[in-house]
């Protein structure tokens, strides 16, 4: 907070960002180093670690709500939510055009309002956590992720959601029955869901095409398509070559193996390759749902949205948050291999601070995965489209997955 408001008045995006460096590399990076090394003990016992990152989400207690009353067994399932929110002073988001804002009242309390109601109890069992954090103080919706994934206590499954979703009856049990039904030693079953509105009653839907975002505040950083209902047959969860940060399941082991990045503040975009690449060059394979489960809520007009809150925050700022945006971007794209994001090519070293520590596994290597899975050529910004495999269904056409084609035929 202090980096916040010593920071205020630059209109130098560097110099917010050297702020936040400088607040990290003193006490954020060496607490995670720590924390690491003492992650709770992994338990054994079915049960299931929901992450939910919520920023000013009126849809957030309903969320909650859903998932315990549609849970299998609500016993098993923990929350952690990182609950951003307005509690003053608050605006809306943007309504008819640029600058046009209005006064509103304090964000709902998610936290306090669902803990008063029904599913009490899971609060007061310490199986619903909580990270509150002002408004002003966000840093964008993957390193809350960041922040939420330290209020995992030792639960066997981890889940990744947002505040906006609908669930189907019993879908965290089925969320774990097709995680352990994939043919992988350590899958993730991913994908983007389809909308709130679903009945529920389709295969399974899988993210199969990348593209290369062409314009001016993406700097060709990889985007995903929508996903879309492929398969006409079910079998077991077929293999996927993206992560989808809206629903994401896996062995809670990950966390020791792929841990969130300290070093990714402000970021919109980017976390779901990243993601994707690192946990398959650690030797996880993704998967996509034989089954739909759960519904997203895609379109929410007016709302607030972080980035607004960084206009109000950093008034001054040359170029605003899309421009800082694409200073850390370049962190994510150096782990990746773009060459425009080479060490040498980069004027603000502080960005690749300790990355070593945050990019890709040593299981597998990381060409195999852009040039053989996700199709993507990084010098020439050119992607593979359609990708056959991943449309087929069938396992990526790579050796290690030979043995493995007869499931799908």
């Amino acid at each position: 907070h202090s980096f916040q408001e010593e920071r205020r008045e630059a209109d130098s995006i560097t110099e917010i960002w050297n702020g936040f460096y400088e607040l990290a590399e003193r006490e954020l990076y060496p607490w995670d180093r720590q924390y690491l090394k003492r992650l709770p003990k992994r338990r054994e016992d079915g049960s299931i670690f929901l992450a939910v990152a919520s920023y000013r989400d009126e849809n957030c207690v309903r969320t909650l709500e859903g998932a315990y009353e549609k849970s299998g067994d609500p016993t098993k399932l923990n929350v952690g939510l990182t609950q951003q929110n307005c509690e003053k002073d608050c605006i809306s988001g943007v309504l008819a055009g640029p600058k046009t804002f209005e006064k509103v009242d304090p964000d709902e309390d998610c936290y306090a309002v669902f803990c008063a109601g029904k599913w009490g109890d899971a609060c007061d069992d310490g199986r619903v956590r909580v990270l509150k954090i002002n408004e002003t103080e966000s840093l964008g919706p993957y390193f809350a992720r960041f922040l939420g994934s330290k209020l995992w206590d030792g639960e066997e499954y981890y889940m990744q959601i947002d505040s906006h979703m609908t669930f189907a009856d019993n879908w965290d049990v089925k969320s774990i029955e097709m995680l352990r039904e994939a043919p992988s030693e350590k899958p993730a079953l991913t994908t983007y869901p389809p909308p709130e509105t679903s009945k529920f009653r389709g295969i399974g839907t899988r993210i199969c095409d990348p593209f290369f975002a062409n314009s001016d505040i993406e700097k060709h950083i990889i985007r995903l398509s929508s996903s879309a209902p492929y398969d006409k047959v079910k079998k077991k969860p077929r293999f996927a070559p993206f992560v989808a940060a809206g629903y994401f399941v896996v062995h809670s082991g990950f966390l020791a193996e792929v841990p969130f990045d300290p070093m990714l503040p402000w970021i919109f975009m980017g976390e779901e390759i990243s993601m994707s690449a690192r946990l398959w060059t650690a030797g996880y394979d993704l998967f996509s749902p034989n089954a739909d489960v759960i519904g997203h809520m895609y379109v929410r007009r007016h709302k607030p949205k972080f980035w607004e809150t960084f206009q109000r925050v950093f008034p001054r700022a040359i170029g605003g948050h899309n421009a800082l945006q694409l200073m850390v971007l370049d962190r994510v794209k150096h782990t990746l291999g773009y060459p425009e994001s080479a060490r040498h090519m980069i004027k603000e070293q502080s960005l690749l601070y300790k990355v070593e520590h945050y990019g890709m596994g040593k299981q597998r290597k990381l060409e195999d995965y852009l040039g053989k899975v996700a199709g993507l050529d990084m010098v020439a910004k050119q992607n593979q489209n359609p990708l056959k495999w991943c449309h087929k269904g069938v396992p990526p056409p790579l050796e290690e997955f030979d043995h493995l084609r007869s499931l799908y035929e």
